[in-house]
């Protein structure tokens, strides 16, 4: 233990020396546990504190009323009692053990008074270290100060007991296998396989932030194969394993799994574009087909558009980021449908289309880029900078990204003398398209082809 990298949590005044002090006044004890005793020993920025206690939760709330600036009751009834007091913000949790019921997706809690029982509930040992305060003695009972040296991924207690308590531990430890860069256990990645189905009474909420959590990693791809490997993927995102099984001979791949971790990968660490790039051959198996030419998947971004936002959808993601995400996937492909060169309506109907996931799209297309032909990738490359270009010249211009026409709906409705209604859309796409096809024109030009359209109608 480095006692100095602890140091500001026991300096007199500070808000968690107070805290302590408040704890054994009352006759309790007041531990530091979980992620950022574990991130600071490992030298890694962790904000969120977290300490356990064998007070009882009214207990709690009696010893932080009179001194906190503000508490929250929200987890009272799993033992955790939230606080703010200055630059202070944490949880405190009375000791416990936590078990899922078979057939439950909430756990049923029941509290201890013992810490070594509570840290035997934890997921992982690297997890299961606690910091007494304030004399910053380390209690260590599962060698979860010896695995972080080592960077070992193994459980306090058999796996098989640990994976049941809560199964979505069994994804966090890929989770933490990607973000950590630790190996894991070999009995820990067995039970994680055995018991992969048991993953189905999880939450699609925290399976969600579990993901979104392994896709921000530096690397996620190889613990990705790892997930689909343990078989735990089939429970939650079956379009994985299914990738895995789809031969791509165009990206030189074995199969579009191996290719779509790739991408992943090579995307920057943000979540909507990490998910972009795991989704965007999601429709290759249901439009693989093989013809003179080989294997072809016509139309993959039509059926992996759907097939996202229906596995978004279920994983609860918000609605924007369901929408951001499948638009994504639908686009991934047009910069490779103009092969002729870019035109300024071409480039237009472009960035209208990518609207504010222009910069996303170009980055996932040229990610896209897997080959391990050079002059391949070099050609599509290239017909991304070409791309970027036009869009460069064309802003140069005119308003690119404010593709509208120079009248709205209540003008056409003023000149016509109409009330609003199909006819007011139908005029307003004809005006958007001329304005995409043929650049900016004036009010002029719009309300004479406005009155030319309805005249036309007239007859």
């Amino acid at each position: 233990m480095t006692p100095n990298r602890f140091s500001w949590l026991v300096e007199p005044g500070s808000p968690s020396f107070e805290l302590a002090g408040r704890f054994r006044a009352a006759g309790h004890s007041l531990f530091l546990v979980g992620g950022s005793v574990r991130d600071a020993l490992l030298e890694r920025a962790h904000t969120d504190l977290d300490f356990t206690t064998d007070a009882r939760p009214e207990k709690i709330r009696e010893i932080v009323d009179p001194w906190a600036d503000a508490v929250y009751r929200v987890g009272e009834a799993f033992g955790t009692i939230g606080l703010r007091k200055a630059s202070l913000e944490a949880e405190i949790t009375t000791f416990r053990s936590e078990v899922y019921r078979d057939d439950s997706r909430k756990p049923k809690v029941s509290f201890s008074d013992d810490l070594e029982e509570d840290l035997s509930r934890r997921d992982f040992t690297i997890n299961a270290i606690a910091l007494r305060l304030p004399e910053l003695e380390a209690v260590d009972p599962f060698g979860g100060l010896a695995h972080l040296a080592a960077g070992r991924l193994d459980t306090p207690l058999d796996p098989d007991v640990s994976f049941t308590d809560d199964p979505l531990r069994m994804l966090r430890l890929f989770r933490f296998q990607a973000t950590l860069g630790f190996a894991i256990e070999p009995r820990v990645r067995e039970a994680a396989s055995r018991l992969a189905s048991r993953i189905e009474i999880v939450s699609a909420e925290r399976i969600r932030d579990e993901l979104s959590r392994l896709l921000l990693a530096p690397l996620p791809g190889p613990a990705l194969l790892e997930v689909v490997a343990a078989g735990l993927s089939a429970y939650f995102l079956p379009e994985l394993d299914a990738l895995a099984m789809a031969q791509d001979p165009v990206h030189q791949h074995k199969d579009v799994l191996a290719h779509t971790l790739a991408v992943v990968d090579k995307t920057r660490p943000e979540l909507v574009i990490r998910l972009a790039a795991l989704f965007h051959d999601v429709g290759k198996p249901e439009t693989r087909a093989i013809g003179p030419e080989g294997v072809s998947f016509h139309h993959h971004e039509v059926v992996g558009q759907r097939m996202t936002r229906e596995r978004l959808r279920a994983l609860r993601y918000p609605r924007e980021i369901v929408d951001d995400v499948s638009r994504l996937v639908f686009l991934h492909l047009r910069p490779h449908t103009l092969k002729l060169g870019w035109t300024d309506a071409a480039v237009r109907r472009y960035v209208r289309d990518a609207g504010d996931l222009l910069e996303s799209l170009n980055e996932l297309v040229r990610c896209d880029v897997t080959t391990a032909n050079p002059r391949k990738a070099a050609a599509i490359s290239g017909g991304i900078d070409e791309l970027e270009e036009r869009i460069t010249e064309l802003r140069a211009r005119e308003a690119l990204d404010a593709l509208r026409p120079p009248i709205d709906g209540h003008r056409v409705m003023e000149f016509l003398g109409i009330k609003p209604g199909p006819l007011v859309g139908e005029i307003m796409d004809l005006l958007y398209e001329r304005r995409i096809e043929e650049g900016p024109f004036s009010e002029e030009e719009a309300l004479a082809m406005v009155k030319k359209w309805w005249e036309g109608r007239s007859h």
